[in-house]
């Protein structure tokens, strides 16, 4: 008796699409939920060489929150321009109040893997500070987390 390994190929899977409701949920918890949507590990169809996985809309994303007492003034993003002296940063409170769709698409970046792959898979994240997205046309399916 042989088994075989199923090994999915490049355009063999059509994707979902899946709505996430991130209002009053925790930040990590639900980043780690969505990077596994994003690579495909929740499909049996998985090849970790092939982006087998869906697409996540994440809605209310300046609603998420945190664990910790500190956390919001003492958690700091830190970027560089490329200029001298040019050490950008920034703490996770302002760049909620800023940005907030940054925060939910670094935190599922820092998951993915490194390489042209992950790059692909966060392509596939789309986030929106409010209630409302412009990808009803997809008719995408509510994800719980």
């Amino acid at each position: 008796m042989t088994t075989k390994t199923y090994m999915a190929k490049n355009g063999e899977l059509t994707p979902k699409w899946f709505v996430v409701d991130l209002s009053g949920k925790v930040l990590g918890r639900a980043a780690t939920k969505i990077a596994t949507v994003l690579m495909g590990k929740h499909r049996p169809e998985y090849t970790p060489h092939v982006d087998t996985g869906d697409y996540v809309i994440v809605i209310n994303a300046a609603d998420v929150r945190v664990t910790g007492n500190n956390k919001l003034t003492n958690k700091v993003y830190t970027r560089y321009t490329g200029y001298p002296s040019g050490l950008k940063s920034v703490t996770l409170g302002d760049m909620l109040d800023t940005y907030p769709e940054r925060v939910i698409s670094e935190a599922v970046r820092r998951m993915l893997p490194k390489n042209r792959l992950g790059t692909a898979m966060l392509k596939k994240l789309k986030v929106f500070p409010g209630s409302e997205h412009n990808h009803q046309a997809q008719q995408p399916e509510e994800m719980e987390i």
